[in-house]
């Protein structure tokens, strides 16, 4: 299996999680776990459709490369185990990245206070 168990189990994990619409574009380079039939079947039993970089064109990742970027400065990663740095990858995604740290192209609020601020906005228009 393409990915390993973990990588299959954390995207369902994530599915399971947030119960996103039918049609969420699912964005992505066109690594070989990405591309594989299994992975396709699997954006299809979620109802997402795939978008992926176009061969060539760096500018396509650059979002997610400069996610990365920040991480690997924003925390200390010298660890012992595989799963310790999983657990404290997920603990910066999950709790400080999504939840608490301002993002200047989201008018300085985290990810998920940012939605919130727009629908709430929407409900009161």
């Amino acid at each position: 299996m393409l990915g390993g168990d973990h990588f299959w189990r954390d995207r369902v994990n994530a599915v399971a999680a947030n119960h996103p619409s039918q049609g969420l574009i699912h964005r992505s380079d066109r690594g070989s776990q990405y591309c594989s039939s299994e992975y396709q079947k699997l954006l299809k039993q979620f109802g997402m459709k795939a978008s992926m970089s176009r061969r060539g064109n760096r500018y396509d990742n650059a979002p997610m490369e400069s996610f990365w970027g920040t991480l690997k400065n924003e925390l200390d990663y010298h660890y012992r185990t595989g799963e310790e740095v999983i657990k404290v990858i997920a603990d910066y995604i999950e709790v400080f990245h999504n939840r608490q740290r301002p993002q200047a192209r989201l008018s300085y609020l985290s990810p998920v206070a940012y939605p919130r601020r727009y629908y709430a906005e929407q409900t009161v228009a």
